[in-house]
């Protein structure tokens, strides 16, 4: 991989708006905070993008605004709110990410089901084309040639959902949700099967997401390489048959109607939580 392609991943990055106060910052004196102890490997970005939670109505669960960073630098919390009472928060350190304008974009990149982002480090390229919020993820070649063959099957799963299991947190590569049971796909590169360190510490985390009933299946690099569509996907059918069928529980792009007086938007039924505190 080339110096050049290497920094092109994470140009954008996908980051939370907590609340309207967040949004009205952004607004009205276009800059963003990043704790600077919260933030994502791959930085600095030169785009910002703003996924919105449950708690923006119209615009819940969809990335609908962006923007050019002009500059960044590092403050104090007290700096960037003088008005605060004094606290333990403080002191705390943030990058400041200004920006050129804060754009709309013309078509709102939607979740499909409820969940809670914090940061997406993406390409701009990814970007300007995604669909939904699955389409950025940016974090494996293996899981984008999975992903692109998942929606030519038209199997509705989510990358990157996170699960609690006893207070420890896990990132699952697809999340995908039956009428009888969940399935976590995981794609690992083939160094994967060659490092015996690793093998407890996975054997671990499968036994921990199966123990909240999710069925784990893996599939190596040579597999997605190799027979992707004569075995990795007809296992992942296989499974979802199994189970009852996709359940459409939870899902959210399909309660967005189009009515004679407006837009009716019927709420989530739940909302993944997050360990990440960013205040």
């Amino acid at each position: 991989m080339t110096t050049e392609k290497k920094l092109e991943r994470g140009e954008v990055l996908v980051a939370i708006l907590k609340d309207s106060s967040d949004l009205d910052i952004l607004q009205e004196r276009k800059w963003y905070r990043v704790p600077v102890d919260k933030a994502p490997r791959r930085w600095p970005p030169k785009w910002l993008a703003f996924y919105q939670g449950k708690e923006f109505g119209d615009e819940q669960y969809a990335v609908n605004y962006y923007g050019r960073v002009s500059k960044i630098q590092i403050a104090r919390r007290h700096e960037l709110f003088p008005e605060e009472p004094p606290s333990v928060k403080s002191e705390r350190e943030y990058y400041q990410v200004w920006l050129d304008s804060v754009e709309r974009l013309a078509r709102p990149i939607r979740s499909n089901r409820p969940r809670r982002i914090v940061f997406v480090p993406t390409t701009w390229q990814k970007f300007s084309a995604a669909g939904e919020i699955n389409d950025l993820f940016d974090d494996s070649r293996l899981e984008d040639e999975l992903w692109a063959e998942l929606k030519l099957n038209e199997v509705d799963a989510e990358r990157q959902w996170k699960v609690e299991v006893r207070q420890e947190f896990y990132q699952l590569d697809f999340a995908v949700f039956c009428v009888q049971g969940k399935i976590d796909v995981e794609v690992d590169g083939d160094q994967w099967h060659h490092s015996p360190e690793r093998a407890p510490r996975d054997n671990e985390r499968n036994n921990a997401v199966e123990s909240i009933g999710w069925q784990v299946l893996r599939f190596s690099g040579g597999q997605i390489h190799e027979s992707m569509r004569e075995y990795c996907v007809p296992q992942i059918a296989h499974s979802i048959r199994f189970l009852g069928g996709l359940s459409h529980e939870g899902l959210i792009l399909s309660k967005y109607a189009n009515l004679p007086e407006g837009k009716a938007v019927q709420l989530g039924l739940f909302e993944d939580s997050d360990d990440y505190l960013l205040d």
